[in-house]
């Protein structure tokens, strides 16, 4: 791994213990990692269950969450409980994917978390960061949403975001019913 590489991944793991940044709706007045309005560049990552998954299939062709988290990551602990109420009740609608990033962890560890505490969605693989530079993740417990034409709709760090709410504001009224 380049020096570089090293640096950028000691940031985002440094950055999950001491981010506090802007939570809940309030994160969307805060400019946290890509710029919303923008459209992401198409990753493809390892699906933990086997096989890749092209994110550009996805992007622009209904709403899509990401969640980057990582196993040590105590804010990802916190928020888990509510992206899976937000996937139990918007799932349908929304296509939700966890990143698990490759930083302090092997896509080993991340396997046995996962036997141990399931998610009902795809959990993808960013072993050697390309979705976190295409994202410009900041640190863990990281959510992008993307509206149905693919641009980011909001963005946000740390355990107390209201991920319900932000899908009801990007999906609109009909969400809230």
């Amino acid at each position: 791994m380049s020096t570089m590489k090293k640096l950028f991944f000691a940031a985002l793991a440094a950055g999950c213990v001491t981010a506090i940044g802007p939570t809940g709706l309030d994160a969307q007045e805060a400019q946290i990692g890509i710029a919303r309005g923008s459209v992401p560049p198409a990753v493809t990552l390892p699906d933990m269950s086997g096989g890749d998954v092209n994110l550009g299939e996805h992007i622009g062709r209904g709403p899509v969450l990401l969640e980057f988290w990582a196993t040590w990551c105590d804010n990802c602990k916190a928020l888990h409980p509510r992206m899976l109420e937000a996937h139990r009740k918007f799932g349908g609608e929304v296509s939700f994917f966890a990143i698990a990033v490759g930083v302090g962890q092997s896509e080993r560890r991340v396997r046995k978390h996962l036997e141990e505490y399931p998610v009902p969605f795809p959990t993808l693989w960013d072993g050697d960061g390309e979705a976190v530079r295409a994202f410009q993740t900041p640190a863990t417990s990281y959510i992008v949403i993307l509206d149905s034409a693919g641009r980011v709709a909001y963005t946000g760090l740390g355990r107390d975001q209201d991920i319900e709410a932000a899908i009801v504001a990007m999906l609109g009224p009909r969400a809230a019913d």
